[in-house]
């Protein structure tokens, strides 16, 4: 197993991100545990930072938090404070220069979607706010009964913007996470389990997350690719559209593995 390196001028302690790579998986930590770790901008230029340099070869990425919860969400002492990524210095930009500079919060978070990797979330204890878009943003959501999800913006006045609505709306529909954005409620591991938040709630997250890596990698490379691009594609799709799609997925398929023999 390696480490990769943090962004440019930041260690990765100090950035609050860790990544390991150990062959084709790679496992991204948020490594702030003091304050459940509460995301910063660095942290999130990390982020971004790692999906530059992710080697071709992977195909899993687990995303995870250190100590005893996923991530508490924003750090409100930055986003409260005098920094140029505070909330009062966002407001006094342009408002093409302030959506700019939150197109850059999002790549930190949207890469994750990428057709070409498989990304698990492994959930314990709070995923709120940025910390439950960075689930969202992930394929697959593997948590302890423990875990319990937020989107908590609204309690400081603003919209979820890394990424998450969508994924939050094609999971339990537009009421739903209506509700959900609205009332910033904390949803249990039982309920996110129930309304199709969490593929699993499970005792041994580690154990659990190491079995779905492996029936992942089990799976051939290019059929992997193609069904993720089929379904999360779906909802775009008529039914016409998508057996068609279908229809050229394997086709592809087809060639390439004659190809290969």
């Amino acid at each position: 197993m390696t480490t990769g390196d943090a962004a440019p001028g930041l260690p990765a302690d100090e950035s609050g991100v860790r990544y390991d790579l150990d062959g084709p998986v790679a496992t991204v930590t948020l490594s702030r545990p003091e304050v459940l770790n509460a995301q910063t901008p660095a942290m999130w230029a990390e982020l971004e930072n790692i999906s530059r340099k992710l080697p071709g070869d992977v195909r899993v990425v687990i995303v995870r938090g250190a100590g005893r919860s996923f991530s508490a969400g924003l750090d409100l002492s930055v986003a409260r404070g005098e920094g140029d990524s505070s909330l009062a210095k966002l407001s006094q930009l342009s408002p093409a220069e302030c959506a700019d500079r939150i197109a850059g919060f999002q790549s930190a978070f949207t890469w994750l979607r990428n057709p070409s990797i498989v990304t698990i979330a492994a959930v314990q204890g709070h995923a709120i706010g940025a910390g439950f878009q960075l689930a969202l943003n992930c394929d697959m959501r593997v948590l302890t009964d423990d875990a319990r999800f937020s989107m908590a913006e609204v309690t400081l006045g603003l919209v979820p913007d890394l990424g998450g609505t969508k994924r939050l709306t094609e999971l339990v529909g537009p009421s739903r996470a209506l509700e959900i954005c609205l009332t910033g409620r904390r949803i249990p591991a039982d309920e996110a389990m129930r309304i199709g938040l969490a593929t699993a709630v499970v005792p041994d997250l580690d154990g659990a997350v190491a079995d779905l890596t492996a029936a992942v990698l089990a799976a051939d490379r290019g059929a992997v690719a193609e069904i993720k691009a089929l379904l999360s594609g779906a909802a775009l799709r008529s039914y016409d559209e998508q057996d068609r799609a279908e229809r050229e997925a394997q086709t592809r398929r087809l060639r390439d593995l004659t190809e290969t023999e």
